[in-house]
């Protein structure tokens, strides 16, 4: 089973209210806004949106919302992936009827010490939802599985009859290359890092996933633009800003709590983070939009939609 998801997809923030309760009522707003700035799809419940810190019964609720209120033709792929294999096949069966695909992580305190024992769990994952696509979600840096996307595809495809592809969050690009070529280029493999957005683009990349087309997706469509148009000098001093966006609000205190909070300057107020990250004043997040500014960074920052009345 291949399911093509194309273009940006954000990664998209849990929002809470200022309790730390799930504040559902942003997401149909939020979805109209990633449209709105040619964002593709979401990706839920992901690394972005701090599912380790949310309890399953959230998660479920976070998934049924998006489902109910998300824009048309707009890719839905929810993250149910977990360190209880249970926990995860029962996220992956409440999913089966609500999103466009499902996805999983390797278990993370317990490392895989094989590949073999990686595609038996992503296996019993995917049979729970057997009609949807399934992806891997292969971010090594935080789960520790760090294999070959190669190998796993060559073993993967004989075990998984709903295999779609892998979210290749990693900065492996030969890794990244093989993967997408495989067996005549058959699977979908979405790439991960947005620094790298650039650098998956002379691989044939045609599908992302990642925190910052929240924030920066008409920067995104530029270096495409300029990428395709040969100006490699313009795509790359873009790309620049993209690094620069990272790493300002990463050195403020870690980019998932900056990142979050920075939505606020957007207009989507996703609410206060999840411990361990930290939730940013407005002084904070107006000090950094001024250093954006600087940079020129702002510029291409993503819009609220214009409502005529």
């Amino acid at each position: 089973m291949i399911m093509d998801i194309k273009n940006l997809i954000a990664a998209t923030y849990t929002p809470l209210k200022e309790d730390g309760s799930l504040n559902l009522g942003i997401i149909k707003g939020y979805g109209t806004f990633l449209k709105s700035n040619k964002v593709a799809g979401a990706f839920v419940n992901g690394t972005t949106g701090d599912f380790a810190s949310l309890t399953p019964d959230e998660r479920k609720l976070i998934i049924d919302k998006w489902a109910k209120d998300k824009p048309s033709d707009f890719a839905l792929i929810n993250h149910v992936g977990d360190v209880s294999l249970k926990t995860a096949k029962d996220l992956a069966s409440h999913s089966a009827d609500k999103v466009d695909a499902i996805a999983t992580l390797a278990p993370f305190y317990f490392k895989l010490k094989s590949l073999e024992l990686l595609v038996d769990y992503c296996s019993e994952v995917a049979m729970c939802a057997p009609n949807l696509p399934f992806y891997y979600y292969h971010i090594p840096v935080l789960t520790g599985a760090n294999f070959s996307m190669k190998a796993f595809l060559a073993l993967a495809e004989k075990q998984i009859p709903n295999l779609a592809g892998i979210k290749f969050t990693n900065n492996d690009v030969i890794g990244f290359k093989h993967s997408r070529n495989f067996n005549n280029k058959k699977y979908n493999i979405m790439y991960g890092v947005d620094e790298m957005f650039l650098s998956s683009l002379p691989y044939g990349a045609n599908g992302w996933v990642g925190s910052t087309y929240n924030h920066l997706a008409p920067l995104y469509y530029k270096i495409k633009e300029a990428f395709d148009s040969g100006d490699i000098a313009l795509a790359t001093r873009l790309q620049d800003k993209s690094v620069q966006f990272v790493e300002l609000l990463d050195g403020r205190g870690g980019f998932n709590g900056a990142g979050k909070s920075f939505m606020r300057i957007l207009g989507i107020d996703c609410g206060p983070c999840r411990f361990p990250h930290k939730t940013f004043s407005n002084k904070e997040l107006i000090e950094i939009e001024g250093l954006l500014n600087e940079l020129g960074i702002m510029d291409y920052t993503s819009r609220m939609p214009i409502i005529n009345s």
